[in-house]
């Protein structure tokens, strides 16, 4: 789905940008995609994909989580092995 918008974005930017019609064919689309933008049913629809996204994100990591690397729970974040300046990439966090 992420792809989808960000393809119909591009899109819609190389037509403001490539066509002919100049500025107030850009104002007509500026102003067509604030209303969606700005539609309770489309902010919702959005609001709900995002909060499923994170939960089977969630539940994905958990079923998964014991099979992963340990360098890779490190990257994770959950507090397993040893916090030294340099990481195993050889990248530091100063």
């Amino acid at each position: 789905m992420r792809y989808r918008i960000t393809f119909f974005a591009g899109l819609a930017i190389g037509y403001v940008l490539g066509t002919a019609a100049g500025r107030e064919r850009y104002e007509q689309l500026k102003k067509s995609a604030n209303r969606v933008a700005q539609n309770p049913a489309v902010r919702n629809a959005a609001e709900s994909a995002a909060q499923h996204g994170r939960q089977y994100a969630g539940k994905a990591f958990v079923a998964v989580g014991d099979h992963l690397p340990e360098r890779l729970h490190r990257v994770m974040g959950n507090g397993k092995g040893s916090a030294s300046a340099e990481d195993d990439w050889g990248t530091s966090n100063t």
